[in-house]
This record gives structure tokens, sequence and C-alpha cells, in this order.
């Protein structure tokens, strides 16, 4: 099962940077980008599809591991190295990186929940607080 998902990551990434997002940009009704992070133990450059929605000029992203008990391994690798890019469609964006304050989360996660529900199942599933990174371009 878990070769299997990570085919299909890779697949969904592929399309997604050979169409400039012009497919797989989309979960549903909401948008994805692609996060690039960088193995904080190996080095490796990976790329990983999720879901967002912008707070403003930044863009908000959730380490729900569809409400696994662990943080996905970018969670980790983004803490280590902050800096870093994404792809919104067909744009390249450098951004730094900062994990929701409480009180910000807060406010993010109910935004989160009105488009996205199902994070409210993920949040079930877990005895961690889940968390959110926001994304402030740099210029």
């Amino acid at each position: 099962m878990k070769l299997l998902l990570q085919l299909f990551l890779r697949v969904h990434v592929l399309i997604y940077q050979l169409t400039g997002g012009r497919l797989l940009s989309k979960f549903g009704q909401n948008t994805s980008l692609l996060l690039d992070t960088v193995g904080r133990k190996s080095g490796k450059r990976r790329t990983t599809p999720l879901m967002y929605f912008q707070d403003g000029d930044s863009y908000v992203i959730t380490a729900s591991a569809g409400g696994a008990d662990a943080n996905p391994g970018w969670y980790y690798n983004l803490k280590s190295n902050p800096q870093t890019t994404i792809q919104v469609r067909g744009a390249k964006i450098n951004v730094i990186a900062q994990e929701a304050s409480p009180d910000k989360r807060k406010r993010l996660w109910t935004r989160l929940t009105s488009v996205a529900p199902q994070f409210k199942e993920y949040e079930k599933k877990t005895k961690r607080v889940i968390p959110m990174f926001v994304l402030k371009p740099v210029k």
C-alpha cells in the first residue's frame, strides 16, 4: 500500500510539473501546490503535493498526514530548513516557512475546516495537534 501511495505521489508531481499545474492542481474543490524540501538527514530534495489556501499573500499548508499519529516527513524537513520553494500552478515561488503559533493556528484551522471538512476527521483520529505552516513569499 505504501509503495502504491509513493508511486501515485510521484506521478502526481510529474504531471503537475509538466502541465504547469493545469492538471492536478485541485483536490476536489481545494487547490494544491508542490512543496520542495530537503531531507534533513539524507540531503535529498523532495517534492510533495499539498492542499493549501491563501492568507493574504501567504500560503497555508497543513501537516495532517491524514490524521496519523506522527507528523509527515516533510514537516521535519521544513522545520530544519524553512527556506524553500513552492510551485503554485505554473509559478515557482521562494518562501520562508513558519509554523503557525497556537492563536494563529486556531484562526487558520477554522478557515481550513470550513472549506475542507475532512480535516475535522483527521483531527479526531490523532492525539497530536496537527501543525499548520504559513509560507511567506520572499521578494
